[in-house]
C-alpha cells in the first residue's frame, strides 16, 4: 500500500504499519544472520570511536529500500544513511527511523544481545516499532494504543520491589541509592540501548538511565515499546522526548516504572547531567 499522494488522504491503520514494519524486519534479521558469528565483517570506525559492519550497511540498504517502496511519501532517518534531506523528513506525514543494528560491538563480538529496531514516527512521536532479536529469538513489538508485545504476547513494566534494578551510568545509580529515595543495584551492561529500554518494558529492569548523546534511531521504536507496556521515557527534566527534530541527538534521558519517575529525575537533576 502505497503512502497517501496527498494530505487529504488517510494514512494507513497502523496494524498495516506494523505488519509491514515486522516483515520487513524479520528479512532484515535473517540477512544479518547471515552475517552474525563470521570474520569478514570489514569492521570501520566511524569518527575513530564507533563501530560499523559491512551488515550495518546491508541491512540499512534493505530497510530503507523496502520500506520506502511500500510507503513513498514517507521521510526516512537511519544511523547508516546519510541525513541529507532533513526538512523532508520532518515535513513528511510520517517517517521511518531505524538503527539497522543496534549493538554492533555485541554483533562483532558474537554476542547476541543485539536488534534491528524501526520505530514509525508521526508528529514528533513513535506510533509504531519493532525490535527485531535474531540472535536471542525474539520479536518485541508495539503500535501507538494497541499495547506492547514479545513474540505475540503481552508485555509490562514491574512495580518496583524493595530492591531496584537500574540500568545505565555507574554515577546516576550509585546517586539514587545516596539520595535515600530508593535502594537500587545497577544492571550489568547491556549492549543495545534498545533491548535496554525493551527490558525495562518486560519488567526484566526497574529502569534505566540513559546518557547523553543517544541518537533517535535508539529509541523510536523502543521509546513507544516501553510507554506501550506502562512505563514512562522522559528526557532529564521529565519532558515527553520529541522524535524526528533537527537534531537527532539527545540528552540525558530516563525510562522507569511510573512510580520511579520523580526519584530517579532527582537524581538527574542533582548531578546536571544534561
Amino acid at each position: 500500500m502505497a503512502a497517501p499522494a496527498n494530505a487529504s488522504e488517510p494514512l494507513p491503520a497502523l496494524a498495516d504499519e506494523l505488519a509491514l514494519i515486522a516483515g520487513t524486519a524479520r528479512k532484515a534479521g535473517a540477512m544479518a544472520m547471515q552475517y552474525f558469528g563470521g570474520s569478514d565483517l570489514d569492521v570501520r570506525l566511524k569518527d575513530g570511536e564507533s563501530p560499523v559492519t559491512k551488515a550495518d550497511y546491508a541491512v540499512d540498504r534493505y530497510l530503507r529500500e523496502t520500506l520506502l517502496a511500500a510507503r513513498p511519501g514517507y521521510g526516512w532517518l537511519s544511523e547508516e544513511t546519510a541525513d541529507s534531506d532533513v526538512p523532508g523528513r520532518m515535513a513528511a506525514p510520517r517517517t521511518f527511523i531505524a538503527d539497522p543494528i543496534d549493538g554492533t560491538r555485541a554483533f562483532i563480538a558474537g554476542h547476541a544481545v543485539w536488534c534491528i529496531s524501526v520505530g514509525l514516527v508521526e508528529a514528533g512521536k513513535s506510533v509504531a516499532g519493532v525490535l527485531e532479536c535474531p540472535a536471542l529469538g525474539e520479536t518485541i513489538s508495539a503500535t501507538a494504543g494497541g499495547g506492547a508485545h514479545r513474540n505475540g504476547r503481552s508485555i509490562r513494566v514491574a512495580r518496583p520491589g524493595a530492591e531496584l534494578l537500574i540500568g545505565g551510568p555507574r554515577a546516576l545509580v550509585d546517586r539514587l541509592n545516596a539520595s535515600g529515595a530508593a535502594r537500587a543495584r545497577r544492571h550489568s551492561h547491556v549492549p543495545s540501548l534498545a533491548y535496554r529500554l525493551a527490558m525495562v518494558a518486560s519488567g526484566a529492569m526497574d529502569g534505566s538511565f540513559v546518557k547523553p548523546f543517544a541518537s533517535d534511531w535508539d529509541i523510536a521504536a523502543a521509546a513507544l515499546i516501553l510507554t506501550e507496556a506502562g512505563g514512562v521515557f522522559t528526557d532529564g527534566k521529565g519532558a515527553d522526548v520529541t522524535l524526528n527534530g533537527a537534531d537527532p541527538l539527545k540528552g540525558t534521558l530516563v525510562a522507569s516504572h511510573p512510580d520511579l519517575k520523580a526519584a530517579m529525575l532527582g537524581v538527574v537533576g542533582d548531578l546536571g547531567f544534561g
